[in-house]
Formats: structure tokens, C-alpha cells, sequence
């Protein structure tokens, strides 16, 4: 039979372990949201990118934007 300490220690030992799984899946998928972040912001700098240099800054009328049914 196993001592009060020793037994205390083992099960401190595998939370410790099991805490340090879980600490080890956290930082994965915070690293791969920001990977998917990073990707999501170049993504959106090219559009931005893509509609500045289709739509120059011109004046426009609102109203030339009306769907026909109006």
C-alpha cells in the first residue's frame, strides 16, 4: 500500500501531465487561428486592394444606384 505523500504525488504528477496536454492543444489552436486570421487579412487587403483599382474615387450620384424597381 502506498503512503499518503506517495499517492498525493502521483496523482499531482498525472493532473500535471494532463494540464500540460491540454496547455500543448491550446497553444496549437491559438497558432493555427492566427495563421487563419493572418491569411483573412491579406485576403481582405487584396480585395480592398482589387475594388480601389476597379471603383476610382469618383463623385456619385445615389441615385444612378437605384435598383429599377424604385
Amino acid at each position: 500500500m502506498q503512503a499518503p505523500t506517495e499517492s498525493r504525488l502521483d496523482e499531482l504528477e498525472a493532473k500535471l501531465s494532463l494540464a500540460e496536454d491540454l496547455i500543448d492543444e491550446l497553444n496549437h489552436t491559438v497558432f493555427r487561428q492566427q495563421e487563419r486570421l493572418d491569411r483573412m487579412q491579406q485576403q481582405i487587403l487584396l480585395l480592398h486592394q482589387q475594388i480601389q483599382s476597379l471603383q476610382p474615387n469618383e463623385e456619385r450620384d445615389l441615385r444612378d444606384e437605384l435598383p429599377p424597381h424604385y
